[in-house]
């Protein structure tokens, strides 16, 4: 199988072994040839992420963690995991190179399957990497995956595939998993807490996402999601904001994208970080009463 192209700025050239994939593009995990410099670099990551998490996640995220009991010094065994998942939510895990097409990703979503890079970054990556690996698509995803409500949402999201390429809706489909998956927030009654995979696999957007008064921070919103731009290479500039993830379900299961498509798809994005007159800004850290 040929690698996909990735979604950056600039050409990279993906470093997944593709060459054995299938053609769902799934591979065999080969737990036992990790090394033991790899499984030290999980064992930091993790023990890294797990105390700031503890203080920025949504408790559903937390919950995940403790529901999976992976072991923090060693790479997890997406099949031993994916036994846990599916007694919950009826997700299973499979193993794969890297990024692959949208269609097989789709289709896998659909199915409740989550895809899972093999490899895991190297230890002068520990801060920043520009394509997903082991550490982002496990401890990043895979967590909210054993919550009910989110775990439907992604399955009605990956459904939604098929028709977005037929109506060359991808680039909007991407913007919402963008922002509702890899970047999103939920108010809690602590203030906003972090979901998206992309800042809690990531020590420094964890932190900021919350903290930082940079950003904006806006309320959900299905049609503004879409229509926004997003930074692949850096911190993003805005942040959408649910009260729960039923709305993300709702949204996505009652919304007839096909009008959307055909109004905006061929039309220039809003820029990161722009903020409309109609949007609703949230306050990260609001006052208790």
């Amino acid at each position: 199988m040929q690698a996909p192209l990735a979604p950056t700025a600039n050409p990279v050239k993906l470093r997944g072994d593709y060459e054995h994939a299938r053609e769902d593009y799934t591979v065999e995990q080969d737990w036992a040839a990790y090394r033991p410099a790899e499984h030290a670099v999980w064992r930091d990551l993790y023990r890294r992420q797990l105390r700031l998490v503890e203080r920025y996640a949504a408790p559903e995220f937390l919950a995940g963690v403790q529901a999976l009991g992976v072991a923090p010094d060693r790479i997890p065994s997406l099949a031993h995991t994916s036994a846990r998942l599916a007694e919950r939510t009826g997700w299973q895990l499979v193993a794969v190179p890297g990024l692959i097409p949208e269609a097989q990703f789709f289709a896998h979503l659909a199915a409740r399957r989550f895809p899972v890079t093999v490899w895991i970054r190297t230890r002068d990556e520990l801060d920043y990497l520009v394509e997903p690996d082991l550490f982002h698509d496990f401890f990043g995803h895979v967590p909210l995956l054993a919550d009910p409500v989110f775990a439907d949402f992604l399955q009605a999201y990956g459904r939604r595939g098929p028709e977005a390429e037929r109506l060359g809706g991808l680039r909007m489909l991407a913007r919402l998993y963008w922002y509702m998956v890899e970047f999103g927030l939920i108010r809690t009654r602590g203030g906003l807490r972090a979901y998206g995979a992309g800042m809690l696999s990531s020590a420094g957007e964890t932190v900021y996402c919350i903290e930082d008064p940079r950003p904006s921070r806006v309320e959900f919103d299905l049609e503004r999601v879409m229509r926004t731009d997003y930074l692949i290479d850096a911190y993003q500039r805005t942040y959408f904001v649910v009260d729960r993830y039923e709305q993300l379900f709702e949204a996505v299961l009652a919304t007839e994208f096909a009008p959307l498509y055909a109004r905006y798809a061929a039309t220039p994005g809003f820029a990161p970080g722009e903020v409309l007159p109609g949007d609703r800004l949230v306050d990260p850290h609001p006052p208790r009463a």
